[in-house]
């Protein structure tokens, strides 16, 4: 059932992904042919780890990885069921502006987040971010955040994946940190 790759065997479900991008407190699983989870925990309260997915402020400083080389041009989101988010970047080696689009299904302040992925002309995946508050040090509140992508195929998934899906987490949740540990 693995398929092969550049980089060898493609991992088949709920086999883990190894990547080395994701260190022991980022774990990446595959869990079916269509779906991939990430689960990481911050030292900060799910409020302020919600704020900073939803806040275009404080998205753009942690959301694309910096070694990437992209620069957000504008970052909009409508977080509301129904509403749309468009996020658009440029690169040096790119001619043209790229953008990400799609719109939010499913909005639950502090607790969850679904959106489309609109920008693959139908093969983009359905995101589900859910954010846990749990115990943290000297009584404080910590949040465990689970990352769902479910996509329209499994081949679809395998393109992801080759195309480095999950390659820059351990990079941009690093950067997610810094927001959160000056917030």
């Amino acid at each position: 059932m693995d398929a092969t790759h550049a980089d060898g065997p493609r991992p088949g479900p709920t086999e883990t992904i190894p990547a080395e991008t994701a260190p022991a407190e980022t774990q990446v699983e595959r869990l079916s042919e269509r779906e991939t989870q990430v689960v990481r925990l911050f030292n900060a309260p799910p409020a302020l780890v919600f704020a900073a997915w939803t806040r275009p402020d404080l998205l753009q400083r942690w959301w694309t990885p910096k070694s990437y080389g992209l620069t957000f041009v504008s970052c909009e989101a409508d977080v509301r069921a129904g509403g749309t988010y468009r996020f658009v970047f440029n690169h040096a080696d790119f001619a043209e502006p790229m953008a990400f689009h799609g719109r939010y299904l499913e909005v639950v302040p502090d607790a969850r987040l679904v959106w489309t992925n609109e920008e693959a002309h139908g093969q983009g995946s359905v995101t589900t971010v859910t954010f846990e508050a749990v115990p943290g040090p000297d009584q404080g509140q910590m949040t465990r955040l689970v990352l769902r992508e479910t996509y329209p195929s499994k081949e679809a998934l395998d393109e992801a994946l080759a195309n480095g899906s999950t390659g820059g987490l351990t990079e941009t949740f690093a950067q997610l940190d810094a927001v959160l540990a000056e917030a």
